[in-house]
């Protein structure tokens, strides 16, 4: 009996591994666009809470910033567990649980009747969508075919200003109509609609499985799903890295350097991101604008970062993730120091469009580049640390936008200091080191599959 091989010339083996890999890629967009959902709605509903302390009680700008960042400190734990245990229990079963975790947390969120409850429910929510952000790199990285990985990478953490879209959208229709907490209760969906096609059409990676030694397996589930088993050169990048698994792969010789980089690289994308998000529709309204035009730059920024991030990652498959994230950085700094040049509202669109792609865009880039850039045994714990590590800037973003409209600070200041962290992101990428398993992963796959247990050619 032969295992599935995957021919140069195409992406895909069979008609039947076309479709395990769609509907792998379709559950993590799903699961991706209601954590950027959870990311965003906060930023629809805070001028509501500032508003009116008959919701949570009074709240000020600099305890808005502290709520904002409750649930990206749950994020940060929720990340590095998933790094701790995800390249041990496998990418399903982390999968399946962060599904539970973040539904459930987002649902009682809704019941909060304090700001000391909403800061709590939102710090245990955010350890499943932590989780979550850290697993998905590592499953399209093993799903996705070699020449498309930057691509699918991309369509999955789009997901994230998808669902900044999707809340905004339903902030500026419904968010009168079902207030704040009917907004939350949106963010539990997953629990009903994405667990039970999770537990039917997710499939363990066969390239896991083979990692961990368990060929047998491996095999079964590639015959069973068309999803090729590892390439001889996939291999040999997994053997190079050593035994050493989860985090102490990390920190080898290997890839310590590289992923002290890749973290800061992701303190800055998070920074950006979180930041924006929470903060945008309130200094617009700072700078003048109306509510609803409030709303609208934020449904620009996360909507220029879909189609722009899409545009990138295309360039990146063909011309290396390195080179785009680093133009990204740029295009974003240049982008936020526009803003603060009185420009006609038109243009002042296309330029929060463009701080999108630079901004939330750059983070897709990133989760891309990292999850390529390590080999299986240590992949979920590197995508894991910079999703971990980034978010410490994704706490400071929402905290320093707050200190800044509290200190009474303009909107052109608080774009200029943005861009220099862009500047700076941009500059930590160039110095980003090459590995083998980053090269391997752009690189059109050989023939020739590694031989696996009931391999007789």
């Amino acid at each position: 009996m032969s295992t599935t091989t995957l021919p140069p010339e195409k992406a895909w083996s069979s008609d039947r591994h076309r479709r395990s890999v769609i509907w792998v890629v379709s559950l993590c967009v799903v699961a991706i666009v209601f954590d950027g959902y959870d990311l965003v709605v906060y930023g629809t509903i805070l001028p509501t809470l500032m508003a009116d302390p008959s919701q949570l009680g009074p709240v000020s700008p600099e305890q808005a910033g502290a709520l904002g960042s409750y649930a990206l400190v749950g994020v940060l734990i929720g990340a590095l567990a998933a790094g701790a245990i995800g390249d041990r229990i496998g990418r399903r079963r982390m999968m399946v649980i962060n599904i539970v975790w973040f539904s459930v947390g987002m649902g009682l969120t809704a019941l909060a009747d304090s700001v000391t409850t909403f800061g709590l429910l939102r710090f245990a929510a955010g350890v499943g969508m932590g989780a979550l952000v850290a697993t998905v790199g590592a499953v399209v990285a093993e799903f996705a075919p070699a020449a498309r990985k930057n691509l699918y990478n991309a369509i999955v953490y789009s997901g994230v200003p998808t669902g900044g879209v999707l809340a905004s959208l339903l902030a500026i229709a419904l968010r009168d109509a079902i207030g704040w907490r009917g907004m939350m209760v949106i963010g539990a969906l997953p629990l009903i609609i994405l667990l039970p096609l999770a537990l039917a059409k997710l499939p363990e990676s066969p390239r896991w499985l083979a990692a961990q030694g368990r060929l047998e397996e491996a095999r079964l589930v590639s015959e069973r799903t068309g999803v090729p088993l590892p390439t001889a050169t996939e291999s040999a990048a997994d053997a190079e890295a050593g035994d050493r698994r989860g985090f102490g792969g990390l920190l080898s010789r290997r890839y310590l350097l590289g992923t002290a980089l890749l973290g800061l690289m992701s303190f800055a994308g998070l920074l950006l991101t979180y930041g924006l998000n929470t903060w945008l529709p309130q200094i617009m309204q700072t700078a003048g604008f109306n509510a609803k035009n409030s709303l609208l730059f934020l449904l620009v920024l996360n909507g220029g970062a879909v189609i722009g991030g899409l545009i990138a990652s295309w360039l990146a498959d063909r011309t290396g993730a390195k080179r785009v994230v680093t133009t990204t950085f740029l295009l974003a700094a240049l982008a936020l120091v526009l803003l603060t040049a009185g420009l006609p509202l038109g243009l002042l669109f296309l330029l929060v469009a463009l701080a999108g792609v630079g901004t939330i865009g750059t983070q897709v880039l990133i989760y891309g580049l990292v999850s390529n850039y390590y080999a299986t045994n240590v992949r979920a714990a590197g995508v894991a640390w910079c999703a971990g590590f980034g978010r410490l800037g994704g706490i400071l973003g929402p905290v320093i936008g707050g200190m800044l409209i509290g200190a009474g600070l303009t909107s052109a200041t608080t774009f200029w200091i943005f861009a220099g962290v862009a500047v700076a992101g941009a500059a930590v990428t160039l110095l980003v080191p090459r590995t083998r398993a980053a090269h391997t992963a752009t690189a059109a796959p050989p023939a020739a599959a590694l031989p696996l247990v009931g391999d007789r050619n």
